[in-house]
């Protein structure tokens, strides 16, 4: 199988016409730190080629062709909300309640049993922020999956539902994190990261927890011995700065606490929300965003695509723009993404079609669990 060698990108790097362009891919190449202006000029300047290049010789440094994927399912409580996000396709704000859904806590049970006997590793719980569903309720429900299936993985809530929750129970962010990770809760999404920067943050959703008040909840967590997930949510009003100065912060905190597993961006969809009216990105963003993702943030272990989002063939290109994660198998509970005009309308895949897709890529498919623990590597295995 062809990989980009060392070789190959040297020759790449000095075909290069910008010498500033030049200058970082020698940076990328011998392992150096990226600064935050290069990052910029990234963005601006440099080709799509050109990074996707530097982005798939460091994806290969560190992964080789392996690329991870997980069985998971998610739980999705409600999608009643008490903050007004202008890209959220998905909550109904609390005074419109009728609209929505909440679920109890035997309704979440039920759905968790209904995965009894089949090999998922791990339940995603995350959804609006209802101030009727309390940290106590929350408790409740990670002691019962624990008590119900110890083995299955509980990565849930966002720091935007955890801050509420934390807040309505008058805990510190240290206190209700120890709480929620005594009950049951392994590690956290990346959800709610959207984009730190303030003067971004404040138009589109200036009423929920700060990018600060984010990342002092994953450095809680983090020194739980917890482990969590990062996302940014691109291509909307945000520029190239601001996306580096949120990669920025994401990498400072990774170089404290090592606690983050994966990035993801997260692509903008104008689906049904108070942003229609703002063009979505292209496809050569979209992979232009990964790419840059995998150079900018040298000491996140993995970089992964979100395959519903983005559709099953984008996320196929993916793979060769610096991702090596295709996340999961996911399951047809899965609402988020689907009403806010996902490429993928019913975002389920087995298995077999994973694997296929990693396959068709010339990767390697590897099942992992939540923490990157391999499960089975599927690329000797013959798929029906």
């Amino acid at each position: 199988m062809w990989t980009m060698g060392t070789a190959n990108i040297e020759i790449i790097i000095a075909s290069e016409k910008d010498n500033l362009l030049q200058k970082i891919g020698n940076k990328v190449i011998h392992n150096e730190r990226i600064s935050f202006e290069e990052g910029v000029y990234l963005f601006e300047k440099a080709s799509l080629p050109y990074v996707g290049a530097l982005a798939n010789w460091k994806r290969e440094s560190l992964h080789g062709d392996t690329t991870y994927f997980n069985k998971n399912f998610h739980i999705e409580p409600t999608n009643v909300c008490v903050f007004s996000c202008k890209f959220c396709s998905y909550s109904k704000l609390y005074a419109h309640k009728e609209e929505g859904w909440e679920l109890t806590i035997d309704q979440m049970m039920d759905i968790v049993k209904s995965y009894d006997g089949k090999p998922v590793t791990e339940v995603h719980i995350v959804g609006g922020v209802h101030p009727k569903l309390t940290l106590e309720f929350f408790i409740s429900l990670l002691k019962a999956i624990k008590a119900h299936r110890p083995e299955l993985h509980i990565k849930g809530f966002t720091p935007v539902e955890l801050d509420y929750m934390f807040r309505k129970a008058n805990l510190s962010t240290e206190e209700g994190m120890k709480r929620a990770h005594e009950a049951g809760l392994d590690s956290l999404p990346g959800g709610g990261a959207e984009i730190f920067h303030p003067d971004i943050r404040n138009i589109i959703c200036a009423d929920k927890a700060t990018g600060d008040e984010w990342l002092h909840i994953h450095r809680t967590a983090h020194n739980l011995g917890m482990h969590s997930n990062a996302t940014l949510l691109y291509g909307h009003i945000e520029k190239a700065e601001h996306r580096i100065d949120h990669m920025e912060r994401l990498r400072q905190l990774q170089d404290e606490t090592k606690g983050f597993n994966t990035f993801i961006p997260l692509k903008f969809r104008n689906k049904d929300n108070d942003m229609h009216d703002v063009p979505e990105s292209t496809m050569a963003n979209d992979l232009k965003m990964y790419a840059i993702s995998r150079l900018y943030l040298d000491n996140f272990p993995h970089v992964k695509a979100y395959w519903p989002m983005l559709g099953r063939e984008i996320a196929q290109l993916t793979l060769s723009y610096g991702v090596n994660d295709i996340d999961g198998t996911i399951d047809d509970t899965t609402k988020i993404y689907s009403m806010a005009g996902s490429e993928e309308q019913t975002p389920v895949m087995t298995t077999e079609e994973l694997v296929r897709l990693i396959k068709q890529a010339h990767r390697k498919p590897v099942e992992r669990g939540t923490l990157y623990n391999v499960i089975q590597d599927y690329s000797l295995v013959e798929m029906d």
